[in-house]
């Protein structure tokens, strides 16, 4: 039995994830512990580290942290699904505005103008900037060869935009330089997926995006990894893949999850680090947490306080 301790806010930054892990304080206490779960997997030098996460987030201010970590090199490997290279790209190009969830979405489509969530979208900040600006930097690669993988793809796009004003606000731009694989299982689930197809289909039916060569090279991370790990942010694609291809390797030895979806259901979004165990997709013996909560709120000061510590 420990005793509860009450968080002291006089005390450094670098204590308070600390505190709140000894604050018996239900979301907080996860929170802490998944601080000091990060922390030791990436101080650990043989562990390849993982990070997923859906596109909505790319939306928000926190592609900002999501960047910080790819471009600190503080992860190994994105997994990400096709909407995290439509807001990434086209906010190289554009902007994205504040908006309400209460909005008239009625209005909104007759304004031209998409909501996610409170953020607003004009049609020119997303597709049509995509469509204008992708088309010319495929017809330039498919000079090169006409068969990706999905890392291949996305790198091409980071060194496509390396002299755009905003390219090192881009999460694409620091995996190409940094030579970061990101995995994107769904690639045609999106704009930058419509715009391949329409490339594909306006004669260049050999133009290619081979799948089955992400699963190669996930295959060889994995299967050459002495040890692996993961934060994980929200469910789906990204998520199970990510799961997915460690359980060829007896699990991941360090998992934090952050989620909003509930259990009940026996969705894979819901379904808590500790079920993954039970398949074999995180380790009997491994070091894991789930919070809820949402990433936007929980994922600036989690990296804050792991940059701290570190």
């Amino acid at each position: 039995m420990e005793p509860i301790k009450d968080i002291e806010l006089d005390k450094d930054w670098k204590e308070l994830a600390k505190q709140m892990k000894d604050s018996g304080g239900f979301v907080a206490k996860k929170f802490g512990l998944g601080v000091e779960i990060l922390e030791n997997m990436v101080s650990e030098r043989d562990c390849v580290k993982f990070l997923s996460f859906p596109a909505c987030l790319v939306a928000t201010g926190c592609r900002g942290i999501l960047k910080d970590l790819v471009k600190n090199r503080m992860v190994d490997v994105l997994v990400t699904t096709c909407g995290t290279l439509d807001h990434d790209l086209a906010r190289v190009w554009c902007d994205y505005y504040h908006g309400f969830f209460e909005a008239d979405d009625r209005e909104l489509h007759k304004k031209g103008v998409n909501r996610e969530g409170n953020i607003f979208i004009p049609n020119e900040s997303y597709g049509i900037i995509l469509e204008e600006k992708m088309q010319p930097i495929l017809e330039r690669i498919y000079g090169e060869k006409k068969d990706w993988s999905t890392p291949e793809l996305v790198w091409k796009f980071g060194e496509a935009v390396k002299d755009e004003k905003k390219a090192k606000d881009s999460i694409v731009y620091w995996a190409w330089k940094n030579k970061i694989p990101v995995f994107v299982p769904g690639p045609t689930d999106g704009a930058f997926g419509s715009q391949i197809w329409l490339f594909w289909q306006d004669g260049h039916r050999d133009f290619n995006i081979n799948l089955l060569r992400d699963e190669q090279e996930l295959s060889k991370i994995v299967h050459g990894a002495k040890k692996t790990g993961a934060l994980m942010l929200g469910g789906g694609i990204s998520k199970h893949h990510t799961i997915w291809w460690n359980q060829f390797r007896d699990g991941l030895d360090y998992a934090v999850y952050i989620t909003t979806a509930p259990e009940w259901d026996g969705s894979l979004s819901g379904a808590k680090v500790r079920e993954a165990v039970s398949w074999g997709k995180v380790r009997e013996d491994a070091k894991f947490v789930t919070i809820e909560g949402d990433a936007t709120v929980l994922l600036p000061f989690m990296v804050k306080g792991l940059l701290e510590k570190l």
